[in-house]
């Protein structure tokens, strides 16, 4: 199938891109190459994407309509991936007006340049970000979602509405994906993984907030591109869902930390700082929805997959430093 992959230079859509080239089918993918975080990074991922057969590229901001429905009317996808967005909570504090432009005039510019050019399926990351405060763990998909304690989860929360809005008045299907923190080989700097990672590495001290006390549902990121293709490729799923994809266990942040400092052989550097704006103590996935509607099963723990991104990095940075 020809299927557009958004976000395609990004973490998780250079992986799903890649994925999807090992099965054969033909991919466009779209990305901005904006500098939220390294574009070297990105450039990087997509010229190994551009190696393959089957793939084209094609660099293109959300937010220029005629241009997205040209492509839209070029190709007549009858799939769309969509995880292209502007990522991460605490940006979201003091750059508010990139999350209303990518995630939400973005998001409605897909729906709309899909529906004009008979789009039959999309595909799009949400986030566990909006189940914002919910105290009851694990997160189930019956769980109320309009409490959002960051604008970044009120952008997913906005995904999802507009969504099954078009799937009522228009008929496309679209299928939300409430990602849980997703970490793994060729991800992201501003994330926990890759932030720890560097720091004891180099010796630094690292800012733990909310003085330890969190956890996460750390999602090993093959997993999470395993649940993104089954809901692809179902067949047989509603006009308009969301599952949750996610690890379904709940890990303490120091003993990520801990793994993380035994990989590297370093003793890590630790200050302890209060809780910030709009981030969520603990997330846990149930993913009994999942399991059943799309065959997920994650299978990678904290233990096995940490060593594989931290190989991985150091791998990186060597390979960086021997080319310049």
């Amino acid at each position: 199938m020809k299927i557009l992959v958004t976000g395609s230079a990004g973490f998780i859509g250079f992986h799903v891109a890649a994925r999807l080239l090992d099965e054969g089918h033909e991919i466009i993918g779209l990305d901005n190459f904006n500098d939220y975080y390294s574009v070297e990074l990105k450039r990087r991922r997509n010229a190994l994407l551009r190696k393959r057969s089957g793939f084209s590229g094609v660099k293109c901001d959300l937010c220029d309509f005629r241009k997205l429905e040209e492509l839209f009317q070029k190709n007549r996808f009858e799939i769309v991936c969509h995880l292209a967005a502007q990522v991460g909570v605490r940006y979201s504090l003091t750059n508010p007006f990139v999350y209303q432009k990518s995630n939400n005039e973005g998001f409605l510019n897909i729906l709309e340049a899909g529906r004009r050019a008979g789009l039959k399926k999309l595909v799009y990351a949400s986030s566990s970000s909006v189940y914002g405060g919910n105290r009851q763990l694990p997160f189930s998909e019956n769980d109320r979602v309009d409490n959002p304690i960051s604008l970044y989860a009120a952008t997913k929360k906005f995904n999802e509405l507009a969504a099954h809005a078009y799937s009522h008045l228009y008929g496309i299907q679209t299928i939300g994906l409430r990602l849980f923190t997703v970490y793994g080989p060729w991800g992201r700097p501003d994330m926990a993984v890759w932030l720890f990672t560097e720091a004891i590495s180099q010796g630094k001290t690292i800012k733990v907030f909310n003085h330890g006390d969190m956890r996460r549902d750390f999602t090993f990121v093959d997993d999470i591109v395993s649940g993104i293709q089954s809901a692809l490729f179902t067949e047989g799923l509603p006009k308009n869902d969301f599952y949750n994809l996610g690890n379904h266990r709940s890990e303490k942040l120091m003993d990520l930390i801990g793994i993380i400092a035994n990989c590297l052989g370093q003793e890590p550097k630790i200050d302890f700082l209060s809780i910030q704006p709009g981030d969520v103590k603990d997330t846990y996935a149930d993913i009994e929805k999942a399991r059943k509607a799309l065959n997920f099963n994650p299978v990678t723990n904290l233990a096995e997959g940490i060593p594989k991104f931290v190989k991985w990095y150091q791998e990186y940075h060597k390979a960086k430093t021997s080319s310049r």
